[in-house]
């Protein structure tokens, strides 16, 4: 009971949502939204069931992705949330099998009957599984992840065993980018090299960039030194500090206590506010011909409203959770859904993995492509030929990669047939 009231006296200090934050590694310097995402996801949405209305059940685990450049302590926030969440499982994306993470059949050295071991995936049921080096996963173990992310269930047969296991987990993983440092002219599709499906069910995706600026750097280094340096001798510091953050034992209880006891409903204003935020995050891609939100953006703003009030100990979700889950989702948005040719918000790099500009040059060049093949005397033309002649004509040079995507568009729209590296022209 002591405890209770003392959750319960916590809950109520208006600073609350921040000291968490703040408590969660507090060795790790800045990342405030960052930490705010992981505190959110450590709470998680509530449960519903629609299996009567055909709906099956809704996910309330938020899924969060960490992108960025090497040694911006990544792994340590996996390790830390690994260690603070009760049920959870930590794995590497190199070590990891398709059946590590799932389950595997073996036989029981005393009965000799087959049996199903359960990988980390269901063992992380109700909690966390931490997946560091996700961009070095073999595309069998990712492929998995599909159905955990947003069923949150299993489907196993083997060996004639066929079942459906619960994993009810949330996934917080790590990535780094192919040229191992992030390059702010690609998208984080082009950077990390994960299929756009995968990207998609993840509920927040941040950057973690070394901004490499004098200022941020001295005070990384203060704070890193002092975290080896003996402050015995001020006790008044050592005072503040601790009163800063919260004991790692006390924040685990409390989110235990948030996630058993309350069990948050949607408020009328918040419901209405849900609808406006949805209503202007799709109009605010409209006008320039793009989507900027999907219903899948919706779900994830409940999901994170719904987080947040549980953090309040609060039952119902209030105003003041949408706005902040909006704020959160928004800044994730501004930092991986970002088209580097625009610099607007284009939620189409994750949902189909190319910005709408780059799709609208994309058919441009099988214009311009179609255009030059009809201007050739001959019906057959090769590849290499078509390629160079490209190049040559026109004021930009363009990429083998995106020729290839052209002409698959055009064989498609049935212009041209491709047969060993010739490319036939139909209808000249």
């Amino acid at each position: 009971t002591d405890r209770v009231e003392k959750f319960t006296e916590l809950s109520k200090r208006p600073d609350i949502y921040e000291r968490l934050a703040r408590s969660l590694a507090p060795s790790i310097y800045e990342n405030e939204d960052i930490k705010k995402g992981i505190l959110l996801q450590l709470f998680g949405g509530r449960r519903k069931d629609f299996s009567e209305a055909g709906r099956g059940n809704f996910r309330a685990e938020i899924n969060i992705l960490l992108c960025g450049d090497p040694g911006t302590s990544k792994s340590q926030l996996l390790q830390y949330v690994h260690r603070l969440m009760p049920r959870g499982q930590y794995t590497s994306g190199k070590g990891s099998s398709a059946v590590g993470l799932t389950a595997y059949v073996t036989k029981d050295p005393e009965t000799k009957q087959l049996v199903l071991q359960t990988g980390a995936l269901v063992l992380s049921d109700n909690g966390v599984c931490c997946i560091d080096e996700f961009d070095k996963m073999s595309e069998s173990a990712r492929s998995v992840l599909h159905e955990v992310m947003e069923q949150q269930t299993l489907s196993i047969a083997k060996a004639g065993i066929i079942c459906q296991l619960n994993a009810r987990a949330s996934i917080l993983a790590a990535a780094n980018p192919v040229d191992s440092q992030w390059n702010l002219k690609k998208t984080v599709v082009e950077n990390v090299q994960l299929p756009h499906t995968l990207l998609s069910r993840f509920d927040l995706i941040f950057l973690m960039l070394d901004p490499q600026d004098e200022l941020f750097d001295r005070r990384l280094a203060n704070h890193l030194v002092s975290l080896y340096h003996d402050l015995t001798g001020d006790e008044d510091e050592e005072m503040t500090a601790n009163d800063e953050f919260l004991d790692t034992e006390l924040v685990k209880d409390y989110i235990a206590f948030a996630r058993i006891v309350v069990q948050p409903v949607l408020g009328d204003e918040a419901s209405q506010l849900l609808v406006q935020k949805y209503v202007e995050m799709r109009k605010a891609g409209s006008g320039r011909g793009q989507v900027s939100a999907y219903p899948r953006q919706l779900e994830s703003l409940i999901r994170l409203s719904e987080a947040h009030a549980r953090m309040r100990l609060s039952s119902i979700v209030d105003v003041i959770d949408v706005e902040e889950a909006h704020r959160l989702h928004r800044e994730a948005l501004k930092q991986s859904a970002v088209d580097p040719v625009t610099g607007m918000v284009d939620i189409n790099i994750l949902t189909t993995g190319m910005t709408v500009t780059a799709r609208k040059q994309q058919s441009m060049l099988a214009k311009e492509i179609l255009t030059l093949l009809k201007e050739q005397r001959q019906s057959v033309i090769s590849r290499k030929e078509t390629f160079r002649l490209l190049n040559e004509k026109s004021e930009k040079v363009y990429q083998r990669s995106m020729f290839d995507e052209s002409l698959r568009i055009l064989q498609d729209d049935d212009h041209i047939v491709i047969a060993n590296q010739n490319i036939r022209i139909l209808n000249k």
